[in-house]
């Protein structure tokens, strides 16, 4: 699975050479021209996220309630009363920091993945940091979400390790123009977040196949927690999630996206949440430059103009599968 020709370290021209996108390039060229600023709050608050998803019925994950105060806290137990499994989120929150998944509730125990027991003075503990700042961008003061335990599709349980995977499509222009899965790890402490171990797996826009998986920027071959080979991953319902994640342009009005999506196994691709300035992992994972897609992109909309979801997402996979750009 290791497609990718690049040592740990190499001059710039190489990485021109090779389309690889840096982060001023993304910042200047793409976040800053095609991010009108004042739509980031539509991004950066997942509970307008959510509403924005609703209003324009795309699928998304559903939510039980939330917690803006400190007087509401105590309420935390009514919300999720007779509630099997549940996910407490930070409004705010990036990187998936403060993100407490409960797998199992049993009176005042709150059980997490890993099988550690919590009580419900714990996690009114967590909501209480939640609010106070500790997870949110710029530290603010922020506001807990609870939404539904996901029941991710069955044919990914060997490639997970106590978390629920999700895909990332960065998307540009309305196109998608790469994708991974992200997932979680011991190391990752069941996160699908990069950063912290978990594994990253570049998936062919055409196919929905994997393509190289990489865990700390390095290439792997297998799962390091369960042994799944990583190259038989495929992800099921491809073009429903690409679909999905293209119609998060017109939604949003945001020009250069990322979109994360997790698929359960009874309402199939649901929008996890949308990400205003993502990160440059995702070449890694797909041996691949962002540059030459992009640009691809850009010269195709100056010619051909505005283009409905469905067929920008044909475009996609003609042209960004393995074998092209």
């Amino acid at each position: 699975m290791n497609l990718w020709p690049l040592k740990k370290y190499c001059s710039p021209f190489t990485l021109g050479r090779l389309g690889i996108m840096g982060m001023n390039q993304r910042n200047v060229n793409y976040i800053g021209r095609y991010n009108e600023r004042a739509l980031y709050p539509l991004v950066d608050n997942k509970l307008l996220t959510k509403e924005l998803a609703l209003k324009n019925k795309v699928s998304t994950t559903n939510l039980i309630g939330s917690i803006k105060h400190q007087y509401d806290v105590e309420n935390f137990t009514k919300i999720v009363k007779d509630k099997s499994g549940f996910c407490i989120k930070p409004a705010h929150g990036s990187g998936g920091k403060g993100i407490l998944v409960i797998t199992k509730a049993e009176g005042n125990s709150f059980y997490k993945p890993n099988g550690q027991a919590l009580s419900a003075m714990d996690i009114e503990r967590h909501i209480s940091n939640i609010l106070a700042g500790l997870f949110s961008l710029g530290g603010k003061q922020d506001f807990a979400l609870i939404e539904d335990l996901i029941n991710f599709d069955d044919v990914f349980a060997d490639y997970s390790y106590e978390g629920v995977p999700d895909v990332r499509v960065i998307v540009f222009q309305g196109y998608p123009v790469m994708s991974m899965m992200r997932l979680s790890t011991a190391a990752s402490d069941g996160k699908a977040n990069l950063h912290q171990g978990a594994v990253g797996v570049g998936i062919c826009l055409r196919s929905g196949k994997a393509v190289r998986a990489v865990q700390f920027n390095q290439p792997i071959e297998k799962h390091p927690d369960t042994g799944a080979l990583l190259s038989n991953l495929q992800v099921p319902q491809w073009e429903n999630v690409l679909n999905l994640a293209a119609r998060c342009y017109d939604m949003s009005r945001l020009g250069y996206i990322g979109t994360d999506i997790v698929l359960d196994k009874k309402r199939g691709p649901l929008l996890l949440e949308l990400n205003a300035r993502p990160g440059m992992a995702i070449q890694t994972a797909n041996g691949a430059g962002l540059l030459p897609r992009l640009h691809f992109v850009e010269a195709f909309i100056e010619k051909y103009g505005y283009l409905p979801p469905e067929e920008r997402v044909r475009i996609s996979q003609e042209h960004f599968g393995v074998h092209n750009i």
